[in-house]
C-alpha cells in the first residue's frame, strides 16, 4: 500500500471515529440541556452523574448499548440511549454491571428498546456472573407503545423473572430507588437482594395517589403513600434510607466492598504487553472503499501482545486466519475473515471475506482446539459469505459450513466478536453473529451488517420492484429505473449502517479500533468470573 492510500484511509477512518464521539455527545445529553436542569433543580443527579460517582475514580466504564434506540420513535421525540445508562465498570475494584434509568428522557418511560436493553444488561450479568446495581428512577410502561413493552416473553416481565433466576444463582444484585418507581417497574427494585430508596425525591407504588383515588376512594399524597419513611420504618419494602443521591451511592460502594469472592472459570492470563506494531496504524491499514482488501494478519499484529500471533494451519483454508496470541494478557484464540485475494494451493483464485469450504473446515478444527484448550475464542468478522456456485456446492460447502456453525454454536468457552467490516448473511452466523451468544459484541465505524451487500440487494430488489409494476401495466423507463433504484439504495444503505444495529441492540457498542484491546480484556476478565461446567460437544456432523 502507497503512503498516499494509507493517509487517505487514515483520513477517512478519523472522519468516521469523529463523527461516532459526536453522535454519542449527542445522545450522552439524554432529554437535552433543559431537562438536565431540571432533575439539577430536583436536588437530583443525572444518570451519568450517578454512574460516574458510584464507579471507582478514573476505572473503566465500557458503555452498553450508548446509541440503542438511535433515530428511533421520531413520532414520541426519540429515545435516546433507550433512556438507560449502563455498562461494564468497576465497584471497589469489583467489576460489574451498572444499570441507570435516565429520567430526562421521557421521565425514565420504558419504550421496547428500554426493555430489550434492560434485558442486554441482565444477560450479560447472568452469562458472567456479575454483581448488577440497577440505579432506578422511571415513570414505568411508556403507555402509548404499551402493547409492545407489556406481555410478550422478551418485553417487561421478563425483567423479573431474570431478578429471580439471578437471585438463585447467588448474583448480587443491588437497587437504589432514586426517584420515581411505580406499578410493575416496583417489583425490579424489591426483588434485588438488597433496596436503597432516597429520602423526599423517592417513591416506591404499585399506584400513584391519582389512581389510587380513582380506584379506591382514598385520599393520599404520594409521600405518605410510598416515600422512603414508609417503606423503610412501616412497610419495611427498602432496607436503607438515604439523605441524597449521593449517600445512596456511597451506601451502594459499601456493600460491594464487602462481597466475597467466588470460584473463577481460570482463564489464562500472564504479563499483558502492549502490540510491538503500532496500534493507530490500523486507521491507515483498513481501506476507505470496504471493497477493496486488505491484509488481516497486519491488523491483528496491531491488536495483540508483543504483536506475536502463533498461526494455525496457515497454508491450509487460507479465506479464515486462525491462531492463538494473547491481549492484554489473557490467552485467547483468533478467529479472523482474509481480505486479500488468495490463490490457493490448487492455483484457484479466492475472493477476500468469502469461506470456502477449507477454511470452513479449519475454522471448525481450531475452534474445537480452543475449547478442549479452555481458551477465549475472538472473531474478527469482515465476511461477505460463503462461497457460491456449481464448484463450491458440489464440493459440500453446505456440509463444511454447517460444521462450522455447529463447532461455534456449541462451543462452551467465552466468544467475543468484533465486526471490522462486512457482516453479511450466513456469514454472519458463522463468524458469531449475535444470534450465537457473544459474551460481547462490537462493531467499528466501517461495520455494516446485512444480509448480503448492498449493491447485490438493491438489484435483486429493483428487479422484484420492476416486476411488481409490470404486474399492474405500468412500464419504467431509464430514468425512473435509475430513480428507483437510487431510492432503494439509500434505504439499504441506511439499514446497513452500524448505528442502524446498534440502535437496535444487535451489537453491543460501536467502538474506535483503539479501544478492541480493552473491550476483549474487560470481556475475559467478565468471563472468568463463570466457571464452566459443561464438556464441549460439537454436535453430530463434526468429524
Amino acid at each position: 500500500m502507497s503512503k498516499l492510500e494509507f493517509n487517505k484511509n487514515d483520513d477517512k477512518m478519523r472522519l468516521l471515529i469523529s463523527e461516532m464521539r459526536r453522535r454519542h455527545t449527542e445522545v450522552a445529553l439524554g432529554g437535552g440541556k433543559k431537562k438536565i436542569e431540571k432533575q439539577h433543580a430536583k436536588g437530583k443527579l443525572t444518570a451519568r452523574e450517578r454512574v460516574e460517582y458510584l464507579k471507582d475514580k478514573d476505572a473503566e466504564f465500557l458503555e452498553i448499548a450508548a446509541f440503542a434506540g438511535y433515530d428511533m420513535y421520531p413520532e414520541y421525540g426519540g429515545c435516546p440511549s433507550a433512556g438507560v445508562v449502563a455498562g461494564i465498570t468497576y465497584i471497589k475494584e469489583r467489576q460489574c454491571i451498572v444499570v441507570a434509568n435516565d429520567a430526562t428522557v421521557k421521565a425514565g418511560a420504558w419504550f421496547p428498546i428500554t426493555g430489550k436493553k434492560n434485558l442486554r444488561l441482565q444477560e450479560i450479568a447472568m452469562e458472567n456472573r456479575l454483581p448488577i446495581i440497577y440505579l432506578v428512577d422511571s415513570a414505568g410502561v411508556f403507555l402509548p407503545m404499551q402493547d409492545e413493552i407489556f406481555p410478550d416473553k422478551e418485553h417487561f416481565g421478563r425483567i423479573f423473572r431474570n431478578n429471580a433466576k439471578m437471585s438463585s444463582m447467588g448474583i448480587t444484585q443491588i437497587s437504589a430507588v432514586m426517584g420515581s418507581c411505580v406499578a410493575g417497574g416496583a417489583y425490579l427494585p424489591i426483588m434485588s437482594d438488597e433496596a436503597l430508596i432516597v429520602d423526599k425525591t423517592a417513591s416506591i407504588f404499585l399506584a400513584g395517589s391519582y389512581l389510587v383515588k380513582a380506584a379506591i376512594g382514598e385520599s393520599i399524597d404520594n409521600e405518605t403513600l410510598g416515600g422512603a419513611t414508609t417503606h423503610c420504618e412501616i412497610s419495611g419494602v427498602t432496607d436503607y434510607k438515604a439523605k441524597d443521591d449521593k449517600a445512596a451511592l456511597n451506601k451502594i460502594r459499601s456493600i460491594m466492598d464487602k462481597i466475597g469472592e467466588f470460584e473463577k472459570a481460570g482463564f489464562n492470563r500472564k504479563e499483558s504487553h502492549p502490540p510491538r506494531q503500532k496500534e493507530r496504524e490500523i486507521y491507515g491499514i483498513i481501506p476507505r472503499d470496504r471493497a477493496r482488501p486488505y491484509q488481516m494478519r497486519e491488523i491483528i499484529k496491531r491488536l495483540v501482545d508483543n504483536s506475536e500471533f502463533e498461526e494455525y494451519k496457515k497454508g491450509y483454508g487460507q479465506s479464515i486466519v486462525c491462531g492463538y496470541a494473547r491481549v492484554d494478557g489473557w490467552a485467547v484464540g483468533i478467529v479472523a475473515n482474509q481480505r486479500e485475494m488468495i490463490k490457493s494451493k490448487k492455483g484457484e483464485l479466492q475472493f477476500g471475506g468469502v469461506i470456502y469450504s477449507d477454511s470452513a473446515d479449519k475454522a471448525a478444527r481450531f475452534i474445537a482446539n480452543c475449547n478442549q484448550k479452555k481458551i477465549p475464542l475472538v472473531f474478527l468478522q469482515d465476511v461477505t459469505g460463503f462461497m457460491v456456485g456449481s464448484r463450491s456446492e458440489h464440493g459440500g460447502i453446505i456440509k463444511d459450513g454447517a460444521k462450522m456453525v455447529n463447532a461455534m454454536s456449541n462451543s462452551v468457552v467465552p466468544k467475543f466478536t468484533i465486526i471490522i467490516g462486512n457482516s453479511y448473511g450466513a456469514g454472519n452466523y458463522a463468524m458469531c453473529g449475535k444470534a450465537y451468544d457473544p459474551r460481547l459484541i462490537v462493531a467499528w465505524p466501517t461495520a455494516k451488517l446485512a444480509v448480503m451487500g448492498g449493491e447485490q440487494a438493491a438489484k435483486v430488489l429493483l428487479q422484484i420492484e420492476k416486476a411488481s409494476l409490470k404486474a399492474k401495466g405500468e412500464e419504467i423507463d431509464a430514468d425512473k429505473e435509475k430513480k428507483l433504484l437510487k431510492s432503494i439504495t439509500d434505504k439499504y444503505s441506511k439499514q446497513t449502517s452500524p448505528y442502524y444495529a446498534a440502535s437496535r441492540i444487535w451489537t453491543d457498542a460501536i467502538i474506535d479500533p483503539l479501544d478492541t484491546r480493552k473491550v476483549i480484556s474487560m470481556g475475559i476478565e467478565a468471563a472468568n468470573h463463570a466457571p464452566i461446567n459443561e464438556s464441549y460437544n460439537p454436535g453430530v456432523i463434526q468429524s
